[in-house]
């Protein structure tokens, strides 16, 4: 595949909106408040965004604490000093990570904080640094941060992910544009992504939601045991957890509160059998993971293990990845994305996972949600893995969906058509 960059032009977001840019970045803290997180009256609200983010901190704590929320506190993240470290820490400060900080994060989640994460950084800041650190530090990382991802997996709280555009991401994005034209481009991506240059978007969001929940009630009620995958450098079998649940869109968190985790979302999406994928699958776009770009990805399954995997960029990235635990080399989710998607029709490509898994069926390495599961209220990390959920220290989305794929259902030896060239067969 190319990694050819969509220019503004060729793209269908560049349309002048009726909305001033200060309106649009108020709606958009709006919607992320009241349709993202929902946040309940004196709940705390736990913040991690890059420094670029801060004017969309700002509308998103206003509209918090309008909302009845105790306490806002972000946390801010600087790409340039993340370099930093792996320019210049010496060699074994790649195996260190904020344990007291990711313990403090988890100890807020736990007592009832809400979760927003707010992503904008640079898609490949850490090109041309060493795989090997970028591995020990994510793996790291990914430990300190355990506790804390158990409670999102486990959807125990209301939490939620937005973007904010950075001049970085931008120039990326739009590398023919000027700054501020690529800036503006992106920041226009992201609204009409989000669902706020509508005269209503809480109302859209409703409407929206409405429509993943009753594919995902169509696809519970078929109780398929398996689906299959098929098109270019893909014939791949997915065998679905005993037990799954289909979601997308708003959903229950365990406090009570109903949230949308992802703003943008397209996607509904199940947990696979851990054990139970066999055949080969090719990525049908790039994925941006830490900094790095994997591009080309395609892999090999027997018995739900990855045991082939080559990649034409980032292969030693992608292979240090399958490497950081058992887990990491199986699948911990499934998810639908029809190709004609808004984010798909756009044609841009974001490289930022929460946007290019919305344009495109897509698989996660790594762990599994639990919340896609049914009746497992007390059952024992073993009891689950005898489920078929995955448990790992990563949870990596990379896309497999576009409008050469097909997709069938499988259950009791018959095949029922669900997807062609990546459309749903029912409407």
């Amino acid at each position: 595949m190319t990694d050819r960059m969509i220019t503004a032009k060729e793209s269908n977001v560049s349309a002048p909106s009726t909305f001033s840019h200060e309106q649009l970045l108020d709606r958009l803290g709006e919607v992320a408040v009241r349709v993202g997180l929902n946040i309940a009256p004196g709940q705390q609200l736990l913040i991690t965004a890059p420094l670029a983010a801060v004017p969309l901190v700002r509308r998103v704590t206003e509209h918090a604490y309008k909302a009845g929320a105790s306490l806002v506190t972000t946390l801010y993240a600087d790409d340039e000093t993340t370099l930093a470290r792996f320019i210049h820490a010496p060699d074994e400060a790649f195996d260190v990570a904020p344990t007291w900080l990711a313990d403090g994060m988890a100890r807020a989640f736990r007592e009832g904080a809400a979760r927003m994460a707010i992503t904008g950084a640079n898609p490949t800041l850490l090109k041309g640094q060493d795989p090997e650190r970028i591995s020990r530090a994510n793996r790291a990382n990914s430990k300190a941060n355990r506790p804390a991802m158990e409670i999102i997996t486990q959807f125990a709280v209301n939490w939620n992910i937005i973007a904010c555009a950075t001049p970085a991401w931008a120039a990326q994005v739009f590398p023919e544009l000027p700054a501020d034209e690529a800036l503006a481009a992106l920041w226009d991506g992201i609204f009409k992504a989000s669902r706020v240059d509508v005269a209503d978007p809480v109302a859209e969001w409703k409407a929206h939601n409405a429509r993943l929940h009753a594919r995902a009630k169509y696809m519970n009620d078929s109780r398929f045991e398996a689906l299959h995958f098929s098109g270019p450098g893909t014939d791949l079998t997915v065998g679905l957890a005993d037990g799954h649940l289909w979601a997308g869109g708003s959903e229950k968190s365990g406090n009570g509160i109903v949230c949308n985790p992802n703003i943008p979302t397209e996607e509904i999406f199940t947990t696979p059998h851990r054990s139970k994928v066999d055949g080969r699958v090719s990525s049908t776009k790039p994925l941006f993971h830490q900094g790095t770009l994997i591009d080309n990805i395609s892999v090999r399954f027997e018995n739900g293990k990855i045991v082939e995997a080559s990649a034409s960029h980032g292969e030693d990235v992608l292979k240090r990845i399958l490497s950081t635990d058992e887990g990491a080399a199986r699948i911990g989710e499934v998810a639908l994305v029809p190709h004609s998607s808004p984010i798909s029709a756009s044609k841009i490509l974001y490289r930022n996972t929460l946007f290019d898994e919305n344009a495109s069926s897509h698989i996660a390495l790594g762990q599994a949600y639990t919340k896609c599961m049914v009746d497992i209220e007390g059952l024992t990390p073993e009891e689950l893995l005898e489920r078929g959920v995955n448990d790992s220290l990563i949870h990596i989305d990379w896309m497999i969906g576009s409008d050469k794929i097909d997709l069938d259902g499988l259950k009791n030896g018959n095949r029922v058509p669900l997807m062609r060239a990546g459309e749903w067969v029912q409407a």
